[in-house]
């Protein structure tokens, strides 16, 4: 990892999430997870929002990092929408504040970022797409949905082998406010913490 990042994950507490109800929300999938390794399966997990701009990456690519932090193998992460927008510039600004190294490899109205969390780590691609784009898998992952309006807006996800919400507050609603870098840092560092803690319950 990135001395930076791994500076900014040391600062993560996920063994003190409050148990009001958000452990029993994340436990469907740390059992899904476990379920792949115990049957040796891979894991993809495709985590859906609306617009597939701001929690969805950022859930990707926290729990991306999540599994390589404690070495569950093949994990790959994906994220999509509802409906196809944009990666919101804040969340790659807010992503390379705590550590990642980001930058944009594709222009035009749906920029395409390539997000490292190490020198020698694939690049996590991000970008704005449809839930059921080419670019994700088509079968055999669970669909983590990431905000409400997602989750009561697909009442069904083709091909999911589970679906298990796990939603967030939006941070866009700090958008244009003096708040808005405390906001976007606050929601990934929530993300991140949580990411951390399902993936430490894993056992390889």
């Amino acid at each position: 990892m990135y001395p930076k990042l791994s500076n900014t994950i040391q600062q993560l507490q996920w063994d003190q999430i409050n148990n009001d109800g958000r452990k029993s929300n994340l436990q469907p999938l740390i059992d899904f997870i476990q379920q792949k390794i115990n049957n040796r399966q891979e894991i993809n997990l495709n985590f859906i929002c609306t617009h597939n701009s701001r929690r969805s990456h950022l859930s990707q690519v926290w729990a991306q990092v999540a599994a390589a932090h404690f070495g569950i193998q093949n994990v790959v992460c994906y994220s999509g929408g509802t409906e196809e927008t944009a990666l919101f510039p804040k969340v790659a600004e807010t992503l390379a504040d705590q550590g990642f190294n980001v930058f944009k490899i594709g222009d035009g109205n749906n920029p395409v970022y390539a997000i490292k969390y190490s020198d020698n780590s694939l690049p996590i691609v991000g970008f704005s797409k449809k839930y059921d784009s080419f670019f994700n898998p088509v079968s055999a992952f669970a669909a983590i949905m990431t905000c409400s309006q997602a989750d009561s807006g697909c009442p069904f996800i083709a091909g999911a082998e589970k679906r298990i919400p796990v939603t967030f507050e939006d941070p866009k609603v700090s958008d244009g406010t003096p708040e808005q870098a405390q906001i976007y840092a606050q929601r990934s560092l929530q993300i991140a913490t949580e990411m951390f803690y399902v993936f430490s319950k894993i056992n390889k």
